[in-house]
């Protein structure tokens, strides 16, 4: 009766925090990238067995999407709060600092959308492809934003909206790329300044 019970208990599956355990996973991806993460990897950091991950999250693939839709979430008010500002340069000024200090602050720097598939073989491409859009998504809301203050007069009449969200957006990447090699905060923003020399002030 005894091992009966014991054998139940041993069987049941382990209960764990499912927020706490893709927090976990999204470090992970956040710090090695998609195919630079192993599942031993992931399994020991979110404290579960591959089973109970499958149960829970799907595959590697369904995890890593997961994973991104929660570093999004947290860090989306960056580009939110960047494009209620009042002027488009206020706009750039406002998502090029607050991507630097967001990723200098953290253990982790850089930007997960950048980082996430930048080494890739065909085997994950689904994964690069996901990314891509994902970094689009940016681009796209820039361009909106910069085509109505051509109309309003805050940026010049022969500008053009899609050329400045993709120098915003490509800047922006670099800056990840950069934090991630290392590159100290006051460079950075000095380089942002820089930048913003595009925009009237």
């Amino acid at each position: 009766m005894k091992s009966s019970r014991a054998a139940k208990a041993r069987g049941r599956p382990r209960a764990f925090d499912a927020d706490k355990a893709l927090e976990q996973a999204m470090r992970v991806f956040w710090k090695h990238g998609y195919e630079g993460t192993s599942l031993q990897q992931l399994t020991r950091a979110m404290g579960i067995n591959r089973p109970s991950m499958y149960a829970a999250f799907g595959n590697k693939e369904a995890l890593f999407r997961k994973a991104l839709d929660r570093y999004v979430e947290q860090g989306g008010c960056v580009l939110h709060d960047a494009l209620q500002q009042r002027t488009a340069r206020a706009v750039v000024e406002r998502l090029l600092k607050g991507t630097v200090d967001q990723g200098a602050r953290g253990k982790i720097r850089g930007c997960m959308l950048v980082q996430g598939a930048l080494a890739c073989g065909e085997s994950a491409d689904s994964v690069r492809l996901e990314l891509v859009a994902r970094r689009a998504t940016v681009e796209k809301a820039l361009r909106r934003r910069f085509e109505p203050a051509i109309a309003e007069g805050d940026l010049p009449r022969n500008a053009d909206a899609a050329v400045l969200a993709k120098f915003v957006a490509t800047f922006q990447h670099g800056l990840s790329v950069q934090l991630a090699g290392g590159a100290r905060r006051e460079k950075l923003l000095a380089a942002v300044e820089m930048a913003l020399s595009v925009f009237a002030a």
